[in-house]
C-alpha cells in the first residue's frame, strides 16, 4: 500500500504561479497529477516515470512542468501563468505499471485545491 500526500495548493491571482508537491510512502514506478474542476471529468495533467520520462495531457505542456526526485519518492508540478480555468482539485496519483481506465491509478492522494481568481 502506497500513501500519497499532496501540498502546495491555494489561492493565486491570474497570471501567477504555484508549485504542488506530492510525497509517496514508498517507491513506485509511475506518478502523476490529475485535476478535476466542478462539473467536469477528471483529466490528466502530467505523469512521470521513475526513469524521469514525463508525459503531459492535452494542452498542458506550455504552462505546466512535472519533475521528480526518486530519492525522496516525490514529484512536483510547477504551474505558471495560471488562468481561472485552471481552478480545480489537483490529485496526485501513482501506479506500479500505467494509468489506465477504469480506475486510472492504483493509488490516489486526497487532493489539493487550486483556485485562480482575482
Amino acid at each position: 500500500q502506497v500513501q500519497l500526500v499532496e501540498s502546495g495548493g491555494g489561492l493565486v491571482q491570474p497570471g501567477g504561479r504555484l508549485r504542488l508537491s506530492c510525497t509517496a510512502s514508498g517507491s513506485i514506478y509511475l506518478m502523476g497529477w490529475f485535476r478535476q474542476a466542478p462539473g467536469k471529468q477528471r483529466e490528466m495533467v502530467a505523469s512521470i516515470t521513475s526513469a524521469l520520462t514525463p508525459r503531459y495531457g492535452d494542452s498542458m505542456t506550455d504552462r505546466f512542468t512535472i519533475s521528480r526526485v526518486n530519492q525522496k519518492n516525490a514529484i512536483y508540478l510547477s504551474m505558471e501563468n495560471l488562468r481561472p480555468e485552471d481552478t480545480a482539485v489537483y490529485y496526485c496519483a501513482a501506479d506500479p505499471q500505467k494509468f489506465s481506465p477504469p480506475q486510472i491509478a492504483t493509488y490516489w492522494g486526497q487532493g489539493t485545491q487550486v483556485t485562480v481568481s482575482s
